[in-house]
C-alpha cells in the first residue's frame, strides 16, 4: 500500500511529465513546417528531433533522480522514441494513482525507435557487417589508385566504406581508386560503398620561402660523440624514380646522380671521394650496387649540394659524376610564447628570420579580414599555436601566442587555421567543390559536405545534387567548426529533406573550435541528437592513429577505438599500418558489440 507521503509524490512526478509533454507536443505544432518539409522516410524522425530538443531545453536532472527511485524509466535512454518514453511512464503512474492514462499520441513507438536507426544506417552506409553493428571506413591513400591487392586486403581485414577525400589527387585518380575497389570486391557479396569528401574553403597559412637546396648526411652518434651507426647514401640517377630495393635503413639519403653510367659501374668497396659544400674533405665506402643504384656508407657528417662534383678513384684516374638537383627544404617559423604573428591577405613566399619574435605569413581565405574581430581567439597548426586577436584590418590579422607548448613550435606553410568566436560569412560549397561535385554524382554512394556551418549550405548541395539529378545519393555532414555543433538541429532538420543522411563528428577541427576539454561532451551531444533524429553517425579523426602511422597503439587509442562502438560507423586515416589498424579496430567493435548499446550497457553473462 503507498504512503501518503508516496502518493503525494507520485502526484507531483506526473503533473511534472504532463508539463513536459505539453511543451513536447507545442513545440511539435510550432515547427510543423520544418518537420512537413522533411523527407517523408524522415518526417516522424523530425517530430521526434524537435520532442528531444524541447525536452533537453528542460533540466529534468531532479525528476530523472526520482523517477529512478520509484523504479520507473529515468527518460535517460529516450532518445529514439521521446514523447513514447514519456507516455510510457505516464501510463504506469496512471495505474499507482487509480487515474486514467493520457490518449497516446506518439508516432514512434518504443519498439521502433531504434529500428528506424538501423533502416537509416543500412541505407547510407550498407549493411551491418557480421559479428559487429558498427562499419569501418578507410581513407584511401594515393597509392591506392595503383594496388588492388592492398585493397582486397583491407576488405578482408573489414572495411565496409571506402573514403576519397577530394581535397587531394584529381578526378583521375579518384576514377582508379573506384576502379581498383570495384575489383577488388569481385564477387564477393560484401559491397564496400564509396564516400568522398567535399574540399571545401581551405582556411590555411600561405606559402614561405624555400630553403637551400642541400641534404646533411650524418651518421648516428652515442652521447659521448662516437659513431654508432654510419650513415646511409642512396646513390640513384636523376630523373628516375626511387627505387623500391635497398630498405636498409629508416634515415637513408637519396641523392640523384646525372651519370647513369657512372653508377653502373659502381662496385662494392668502391671509395668515392668529395668535398662537401663547406669544403670539409670526405670518403664514402660503397657497400652495396646493383643496376638501379648503388648504396654507401660514411661515418663522416657531410653537407650535400646540387652540382656538387664526387669521383671515385679507378685505375684509370678518378671516375667523376656530378650531384643532380635536390628537393628544396622545407622552412618554419619558430614560435614561442609571447611572439607575434601577423596574417596577410597577400600569398607571396615569405622568409622566416632566425630568432625573431614578429613573424608574417599569408592567409588563403581573404574573408578572415573582413569578419574577425579583436579578441576573438585564433588557433594555427591544429591548436598547436594559440592566442587572440590584437590588430585586424583589410589586408592584415595580428594575433599574440598565448597558448604553446613549452620551448615553442614550428608554423609552417599550409597549415589549418581555427577561428572558434568568428563569424566567417563563407559558402560549405566553394567554385572547386562544384566542380568535383560533377564527378561525384556520378561515381559516388556518399558525399560528405566539409565546412558546413548553417542550413543554408546543406540546401546548396541539396540543389545542386537536384540539378545533377543526383538526389538519391546519401549526404554526410562533416560537424568540424563550433558553429555547426550550436546549429546542429537546424542542419539536421534541413538534411533530412533529402532520403539519406549520416553525420560525421571530424573531431580534429572540432576539438580546436569548443575547446579539447570540451570534445568529450560535445561528441555526446552531437550523438544524442542523432540518434533522436535516427541519423546515423560516423565517429571520426584520429582512431588507431599511432597504430596506423607506426604500427602500434597507445592504451588511450585502445578505449577510445572501443567507446566508438556506440556510433554506426567508425573512420580510419592513412598510414603505413592501415591493413593492422584495420583488423585491430574489427577485433575491438566486435568485442564491444557484446557489451553496450548506444548509452545502453548489456549485461551478458560474465565468463
Amino acid at each position: 500500500m503507498l504512503t501518503v507521503t508516496g502518493s503525494c509524490d507520485l502526484s507531483a512526478l506526473e503533473a511534472e511529465l504532463h508539463e513536459i509533454r505539453e511543451s513536447l507536443l507545442a513545440a511539435e505544432v510550432s515547427r510543423a513546417e520544418e518537420i512537413a518539409a522533411a523527407h517523408p522516410r524522415h518526417r516522424r524522425s523530425a517530430a521526434n528531433l524537435v520532442h528531444y530538443v524541447e525536452l533537453r531545453n528542460h533540466d529534468i536532472r531532479d525528476l530523472q533522480t526520482r523517477l529512478g527511485l520509484m523504479g520507473l524509466s529515468s527518460l535517460g535512454r529516450s532518445e529514439p522514441y521521446v514523447l513514447a518514453t514519456i507516455e510510457a511512464v505516464l501510463s504506469v503512474l496512471a495505474v499507482l494513482t487509480n487515474q486514467a492514462p493520457p490518449k497516446p499520441l506518439a508516432d514512434i513507438a518504443l519498439t521502433e525507435g531504434n529500428d528506424l536507426l538501423t533502416s537509416n544506417a543500412n541505407l547510407l552506409l550498407g549493411p551491418t557487417p557480421t559479428g559487429r553493428s558498427t562499419r569501418i571506413m578507410v581513407t584511401m591513400p594515393s597509392e591506392a589508385k595503383d594496388d588492388s591487392e592492398l585493397i582486397k586486403q583491407w576488405i578482408a581485414s573489414g572495411m565496409d566504406l571506402a573514403r576519397i577525400n577530394c581535397a587531394h589527387d584529381d578526378p583521375q585518380a579518384w576514377s582508379q581508386m573506384i576502379g581498383r575497389l570495384r575489383a577488388a570486391m569481385g564477387a564477393n557479396e560484401q559491397r564496400c560503398r564509396v564516400t568522398m569528401d567535399l574540399g571545401g574553403p581551405k582556411l590555411r597559412t600561405g606559402p614561405l620561402l624555400a630553403g637551400p637546396r642541400v641534404v646533411r648526411i650524418r651518421p648516428q652518434r652515442s652521447q659521448s660523440g662516437h659513431v654508432i651507426a654510419p650513415a646511409l647514401i642512396r646513390l640513384v640517377a636523376y630523373g628516375e624514380p626511387r627505387p623500391a630495393s635497398h630498405h636498409l635503413h629508416a634515415g637513408i639519403a637519396d641523392l640523384p646522380i646525372d651519370n647513369p653510367a657512372w653508377l653502373h659501374r659502381r662496385q662494392r668497396g668502391d671509395r668515392i671521394e668529395l668535398l662537401d659544400c663547406r669544403g670539409a674533405r670526405r670518403h664514402w665506402e660503397v657497400i652495396d650496387a646493383d643496376e638501379e643504384c648503388c648504396v654507401a656508407s660514411s661515418t663522416q657528417t657531410t653537407y650535400v649540394i646540387t652540382g656538387l662534383e664526387i669521383a671515385c678513384k679507378t685505375t684509370d684516374g678518378h671516375d667523376l659524376a656530378t650531384v643532380g638537383e635536390l628537393d628544396e627544404t622545407e622552412q618554419m617559423h619558430r614560435v614561442q610564447l609571447g611572439d607575434r604573428i601577423t596574417l596577410t591577405r597577400s600569398l607571396d613566399p615569405v622568409a622566416p628570420q632566425p630568432g625573431a619574435t614578429a613573424h608574417s605569413i599569408g592567409c588563403t581565405l581573404p574573408e578572415v579580414f573582413r569578419s574577425a574581430r579583436p579578441g576573438e581567439r585564433i588557433w594555427l597548426d591544429d591548436g598547436k599555436i594559440g592566442g587572440a586577436i590584437n590588430d585586424v584590418d583589410d589586408d592584415h590579422l595580428e594575433l599574440i601566442v598565448s597558448d604553446i607548448r613549452p620551448g615553442g613550435a614550428n608554423l609552417k606553410a599550409g597549415k589549418g587555421i581555427n577561428l572558434p568566436d568568428t563569424d566567417l560569412q563563407l559558402d560549405a560549397l566553394t567554385a572547386q567543390d562544384l566542380e568535383d561535385l560533377e564527378f561525384v554524382a556520378r561515381h559516388t554512394d556518399v558525399v560528405n559536405l566539409s565546412f558546413v556551418r548553417r542550413p543554408e549550405d546543406v540546401e546548396h548541395l541539396q540543389r545542386e545534387l537536384h540539378r545533377l539529378e543526383a538526389e538519391d545519393i546519401g549526404i554526410v555532414l562533416k560537424i568540424e567548426n563550433k558553429a555547426a555543433f550550436e546549429n546542429l538541429p537546424e542542419l539536421l532538420l534541413t538534411a533530412m529533406r533529402s532520403p539519406c543522411v549520416g553525420v560525421m563528428i571530424a573531431r580534429g577541427d572540432l576539438a580546436v573550435e569548443v575547446g579539447f576539454d570540451r570534445l568529450a561532451e560535445v561528441q555526446e551531444e552531437i550523438m544524442w541528437a542523432c540518434e533522436a533524429a535516427h541519423v546515423p553517425v560516423i565517429w571520426a579523426t584520429q582512431v588507431l592513429d599511432t597504430l596506423a602511422r607506426v604500427g602500434q597503439a597507445s592504451r588511450a587509442e585502445v578505449t577510445d577505438a572501443a567507446m566508438s562502438q556506440r556510433a554506426e560507423c567508425v573512420m580510419l586515416n592513412k598510414g603505413p599500418y592501415i591493413s593492422e589498424a584495420i583488423g585491430a579496430l574489427d577485433s575491438i567493435l566486435t568485442r564491444m558489440h557484446h557489451h553496450q548499446d548506444k548509452k545502453r550497457s548489456l549485461l551478458r553473462r560474465l565468463r
